[in-house]
């Protein structure tokens, strides 16, 4: 422990468990140690306190390094006359990230390849520059064709196809806004954030593959339609083209994907819009301007209570701390091919496509699971596809573990450089089985946490300092992260909550029609200050550790989730009259939830009726997200002003200390729970 007068390290120091150090070749070359040199910095430590005095400096020095394709250059980096919860980055700017993902690529290097992707039957698709471009612009006339206009919004409800990432930069083309969807959700998760929108337009899929069988799409994205008014209309991407008669149809609101850019191609020129006109897309070369600050996405994140919040991401914010991230934490580079396990409806997907592009990488998308047909199957992409830079949650690695190492050795890895992980905390022996086995003990693992309302990272590795295992090397470049007791003052080495002293480009501009709700979520605590709901501590040698939520928000295998949407879907039985949702630990998805219920008078408790509860539950939110168990309690615990306690709930269930307990109504009930959770360990799960 440094002495009680010696400032605390602000990054990971070198020490002797480091698992990675980096090299003469990172140290004189990494993206990273290049910019520390062009701002005249000392060292990393250097850099970062001038950007947390000066994040207009910083992210100034940001562009101009990423070499970002204006279409017009700022005249101011930011301007915050109402505060840093509204800050407004890149005045007198114009950026379109679209553009700045296709146009600038496709002009230097048209005939590199920009995307790959692969299905899990086996089927490869790859796109070169100048074709995704001209898929790109075919996409936006068509769907201009469809009526989709500025300021639209539109869902996107696929798994990781070609389409996803040309319906993406389409709309990012036409200024409309995408809302992503996790393609594993159920119908009423669905609806809820299509209504919250007030989406026009769907874009989902009749199939798509998983472990070798068809998942009906088109039939959960009709229900979900059938209870979200707004949209009018449904684009389908025919994924199983063989099996298309089997997707049900609505021919005055459903279209096919295929077919509608197949009659753009047969009735519109290069550049040209309906019966000729000029598309509002523009052309290569001459594109409309867009305002850094126009929104281009609403991404929807669980929260504790209520519905879910729908972040609202601009062209100048997400996509550029996309990139950033990439290059200064991951050192990715033009060249590089980057695959990352994810969905479009989790953060990663959207990240993936946008700072790879910007950057100049190749990108590979995967549509099916991480070990089908065999347990091999995502090293097997590692090698065919020469990937550099990979990136999978502890979730899948606990997975793969299973299988043994000879499925990884079994095939080339020499292609990688850079491992990436995120979603949630390490344990060890993963950690060090991904080091050690994957990545040879000669990649470092680049761990990264942040969370969709910013955009990517607050905290994570990079390649010029030490990697220490399960840890964070320090905040993410031009991150003003800190970690604070409960009065805000900053604490080391004990566990704090994680918070952001100074605004981000890539900060949420608010929740969708809920500026109060964005205002209490993030800066009521602390005024001028982001509380990300993470505790964190920093050890004496500078590394940093995520120790999991500081509220009450879900994290199954990586994904986010409400308690409020989990219990919604539970009280959506019959005999439940009300429900509290917790997660509990679990070997391979690092969290599973827990649902416990009081059942309406007369109702027996018994496995038929959990099963049923449980099934609820899978209907509204998915199978990804069905409860590990589901328990029936004489009560709920809650303060005597009604509000239901899951931290206490999962305290007594996990026999932890509840700590102070003295605002319930009934503290018996607690007692109950705990006798519950050695008896529920042995009980057969839903």
């Amino acid at each position: 422990m440094p002495a009680p007068d010696e400032p605390w390290p602000t990054f990971g120091q070198d020490v002797p468990d480091a698992a990675w150090r980096p090299g003469a070749r990172e140290l004189a070359t990494a993206r990273l140690a290049r910019f520390v040199a062009a701002t005249g910095s000392a060292d990393l430590a250097a850099l970062q306190a001038h950007a947390a005095a000066d994040p207009a400096w910083f992210w100034g020095a940001a562009a101009d390094d990423l070499a970002l394709p204006w279409q017009r250059r700022p005249r101011e980096v930011l301007d915050a006359p109402r505060g840093p919860e509204w800050t407004r980055w890149w005045t007198g700017a114009a950026f379109n990230h679209a553009v700045a993902s296709i146009d600038q690529r496709a002009e230097r290097d048209p005939d590199g390849e920009a995307l790959v992707w692969e299905g899990e039957d086996g089927e490869i698709r790859r796109f070169t520059a100048r074709e995704l471009q001209a898929e790109v612009d075919r996409a936006a006339r068509m769907l201009d064709r469809l009526g989709v206009s500025p300021g639209d919004r539109v869902g996107i409800l696929l798994p990781m196809l070609p389409e996803t990432v040309v319906a993406v930069l389409a709309l990012g083309l036409l200024r409309a806004i995408f809302t992503p969807i996790f393609s594993g959700y159920g119908a009423e998760a669905i609806a809820s954030r299509l209504r919250d929108c007030e989406a026009s337009l769907l874009i989902t899929a009749d199939e798509f593959l998983r472990r070798g069988t068809p998942v009906a799409l088109k039939a959960v994205a009709d229900d979900a339609v059938a209870l979200a008014p707004s949209v009018r209309q449904t684009l389908v991407v025919r994924r199983l083209g063989e099996r298309a008669g089997t997707a049900p149809w609505d021919r005055s609101r459903d279209r096919w994907w295929d077919e509608e850019m197949a009659d753009d191609a047969a009735s519109a020129g290069p550049g040209a819009g309906p019966a000729g006109t000029p598309s509002p897309a523009g052309t290569p070369g001459d594109r409309p301007e867009t305002d850094p600050e126009l929104p281009y996405m609403v991404i929807y994140t669980s929260g504790t209570t209520g519905k879910p919040k729908g972040a609202v991401h601009v062209h100048g914010g997400f996509p550029i701390k996309a990139a950033q991230d990439l290059a200064h934490s991951f050192d990715l580079n033009a060249g590089d091919t980057l695959f990352w396990f994810t969905d479009l409806g989790w953060m990663m997907g959207p990240w993936a496509i946008s700072g790879a592009l910007i950057l100049g990488a190749r990108l590979v998308l995967y549509e099916g699971t991480p070990d089908h047909p065999g347990p091999d199957r995502l090293w097997d992409i590692v090698e065919r596809h020469r990937i550099t830079h990979l990136g999978l949650s502890p979730t899948v690695i606990r997975a793969l573990i299973q299988h043994g190492t000879e499925p990884v050795a079994a095939h080339d890895r020499s292609s990688l450089r850079v491992l990436g992980s995120t979603g949630e905390p390490w344990n060890p022996d993963p950690w060090w089985w991904f080091f050690r086995e994957v990545g040879e003990s000669r990649c470092p693992i680049v761990n990264y946490s942040g969370g969709t309302e910013v955009s990517g990272g607050i905290v994570a590795g990079n390649l010029i300092t030490p990697v220490r295992a399960t840890s964070f090397s320090g905040p993410n470049v031009g991150v003003a992260a800190d970690v604070v007791d409960p009065d805000g003052n900053p604490v080391r080495g004990v566990v704090g909550e994680l918070v952001i002293r100074q605004p981000l480009p890539g900060m949420t501009r608010g929740f969708w029609n809920d500026a109060d709700r964005y205002l209490d979520a993030y800066w009521s605590r602390f005024p001028g200050t982001w509380v990300h709901g993470d505790w964190a501590i920093i050890d004496e040698a500078g590394y940093w550790y995520i120790q999991g939520r500081s509220d009450d928000t879900l994290k199954v295998a990586g994904k986010r989730v409400g308690p409020a949407e989990v219990e919604s879907a539970a009280v959506s039985h019959p005999a439940v009259v009300e429900a509290a949702a917790i997660g509990i630990p679990h070997a391979i998805k690092g969290e599973s939830i827990a649902v416990f219920c009081t059942l309406a008078a007369g109702v027996p408790d018994g496995v038929a009726v959990r099963t049923e509860i449980s099934s609820a539950v899978v209907r509204s939110l998915g199978k990804a997200l069905k409860p590990d168990l589901v328990l029936v309690v004489r009560a709920l615990p809650k303060t005597r002003s009604g509000k239901v306690m899951r931290r206490l709930i999962r305290s007594a269930f996990l026999g932890l200390d509840p700590g102070d307990v003295s605002s319930l109504d009934d503290p018996a009930i607690l007692a109950e729970i705990a006798r519950l959770g050695p008896r529920a360990i042995g009980e057969p799960r839903t």
